[in-house]
């Protein structure tokens, strides 16, 4: 009865480990989000200290700013996150072609973003709004655009996912390539969020 008894444990053992969900992605998207991360709020240090410097251009210098190509550039990656998220919910029930849809409507509609703003920054050049308009706008463009690389970035990395996952690499017990995949595009998310605010709203 002893023998029994201990034999039992490890396997209650077993059980609970293998109840306890596994972390998303990989580690080392986990490490490349850390840096983003670490590199943001660095920048967002910068807006703070610039904004303290020159209250009077940070107040300002929304009212010259496109209101609606912020608002744009926000449903366009919130949706698109979204996609990600029905994408990975999709790989996770074995349904492999849903998941492939979803994840190219989050291409689609990611694209939304550099289209919305590259006609945004015509807007802005044509009424004299570039980097040498002042402080405001130096600090916008340099936040906004480096926002945008990253933003490439994971497109680049939503288009590899979606071949390899129209392929077949993925499983419903092997995805953590896709996971990392919409990690990395939430975490833009995340970003503009609070990127959104700084420049179009607040005065």
């Amino acid at each position: 009865m002893n023998g029994a008894y201990s034999e039992s444990i490890p396997a209650r053992r077993g059980d609970r480990a293998d109840s306890t969900p596994p972390i998303p992605g990989n580690m080392g998207i986990w490490v490349g989000i850390f840096c983003v991360l670490v590199e943001f709020f660095l920048l967002f240090l910068v807006y703070f200290v610039a904004r303290s410097h020159h209250p009077e251009a940070f107040t300002s210098g929304p009212d010259k700013l496109v209101t609606l190509a912020g608002t744009a550039i926000t449903m366009f990656l919130l949706s698109s996150g979204y996609c990600m998220v029905k994408a990975v919910d999709a790989i996770r029930h074995g349904n492999r072609v849903v998941s492939t849809r979803w994840i190219v409507g989050a291409i689609l509609l990611g694209f939304g973003y550099p289209l919305v703003k590259y006609f945004e920054i015509r807007w802005n050049v044509a009424h004299g709004i570039d980097g040498e308009a002042g402080i405001f706008y130096t600090v916008y463009y340099y936040l906004t655009l480096n926002h945008l690389v990253h933003v490439s970035w994971g497109l680049m990395g939503l288009i590899w996912i979606a071949f390899r996952t129209g392929l077949g690499v993925y499983t419903p017990d092997n995805h953590s390539g896709l996971e990392a995949a919409a990690l990395y595009w939430h975490t833009t998310d995340v970003i503009w969020l609070v990127i959104f605010p700084f420049f179009y709203i607040l005065r």
